[in-house]
């Protein structure tokens, strides 16, 4: 049987040699390479694998928080084995767990036997949603009671500055630029994407009104009308900058602010 793979690492090189080392076994069919954890989302979404060999430590949406946001869509969860430079916490995770992981340096025996678990488990249509949940429930709960504040880096007239998520206000993209705008400053991302730059950030604290624009709707001070059923938010900025909301989250709109 082929069984569909997507490689998602943000190191090229581990890709390729993890892409190398598959070409070594017949029923691998390699269909798709991301580079971040929104790549796997996306890569899942669009192709629907049987397989992904996802790399646990990754900027902004790491491993895990891939996962999370699977279970949290319920989107058909594939088959994962995990990539991963040796951390006692998360090996010890995916062993109590019954989750599959691979160590770097990748050793081609030890991905054979990782295949063969996978095949077995496709073949018997042995759906690992469940197990994959439970690794990221004990996973969240670490992270809860560990956890720093995210900060975020803002270059803002030639210097680099570190803001606290908290105090992040809104964020638009234009021209491939990520403008952002906090308490006290203002200046650019070095994110690529908004769809980056929202990963990294509480999901509960901060949404996508417009696909042109992040904000933390605890820094929205006023939900104006404007014409024909849209509306405009209205920032706490010294600006109190004005930000579309798009018809397609109004919805979402009426449900965080109960209208």
């Amino acid at each position: 049987m082929q069984i569909n793979t997507i490689i998602v690492d943000d190191e090229k090189p581990a890709r390729e040699e993890l892409a190398y080392l598959l070409k070594g076994f017949p029923e691998i069919n390699v269909i798709g390479q991301g580079r971040n954890g929104v790549d796997a989302v996306n890569l899942i979404k669009e192709h629907s694998p049987d397989l992904v060999f996802l790399d646990v430590q990754m900027p902004g949406l790491d491993g895990f928080g891939v996962l999370k946001k699977l279970v949290e869509r319920k989107m058909k969860v594939p088959h994962v084995v995990f990539a991963t430079a040796f951390d006692h916490y998360a090996v010890q995770a995916f062993d109590v767990n019954a989750v599959d992981y691979v160590l770097k340096p990748f050793d081609k025996a030890r991905i054979s036997k990782a295949i063969q678990r996978a095949r077995k488990e496709i073949e018997a249509q042995t759906s690992p949603t469940e197990r994959l949940e439970q690794l990221v429930s004990q996973l969240g709960n670490s992270k809860q009671s560990s956890a720093h504040p995210v900060r975020l880096l803002v270059k803002s007239q030639q210097r680099l500055l570190l803001v606290d998520a908290e105090d992040l206000i809104w964020a638009s993209i234009q021209d491939g630029d990520i403008t952002v705008m906090a308490k006290d400053v203002e200046g650019t991302s070095n994110y690529r994407t908004l769809e980056e730059l929202s990963a990294a950030l509480d999901s509960d604290s901060f949404w996508r009104p417009h696909r042109s624009f992040l904000v933390n709707i605890h820094h929205i001070k006023e939900v104006v009308p404007w014409f024909k059923s849209s509306y405009m938010l209205k920032m706490s900025d010294k600006k109190q900058t004005e930000i579309p909301v798009s018809r397609a989250q109004i919805k979402r709109m009426r449900e965080l602010f109960k209208l």
